[in-house]
């Protein structure tokens, strides 16, 4: 295949993901839950420090990429 339309598929899905993203970091301020802020997320406020792990939205994240990336490998077979 010629190397320039490869080169042009790779930068027309980096731009498609990109615009995904930036419109999903776009609209989350106005869902009810956000990312980061999750029931569950792990946080311990001491007297000078405060801890926070974020492990529901870890998993969340964990789980919706794995799922994004096994339909990438579906659909290129």
């Amino acid at each position: 295949m010629d190397p320039f339309r490869e080169l042009g598929r790779g930068l027309l899905l980096l731009g498609g993901i990109a615009l995904i993203v930036g419109a999903f970091l776009y609209f989350t301020g106005r869902l009810p839950l956000r990312l980061g802020c999750l029931p569950g997320d792990i946080v311990h406020r001491g007297v000078h420090t405060t801890f926070y792990f974020p492990i529901v939205t870890c998993l969340l994240l964990s789980v919706g990429l794995s799922l994004i990336f096994w339909l990438f490998s579906v659909f290129r077979r």
